[in-house]
């Protein structure tokens, strides 16, 4: 028979994800800065 699974276990797991989101999301809007600052289009390729 499984054990129950450990309530701390499941908040550390998403204070996990939730770092890796942010850290994502970051990453991304330095890129959109970045992309901006070097060519003057939000999203370059596009009109």
């Amino acid at each position: 028979m499984k054990k129950p699974q450990d309530s701390r276990g499941v908040e550390s797991q998403n204070l996990f994800i939730e770092r890796i989101n942010g850290w994502a999301a970051m990453l991304g809007f330095w890129a959109a800065v970045g992309a901006y600052l070097t060519t003057g289009q939000i999203i370059p390729g596009l009109v």
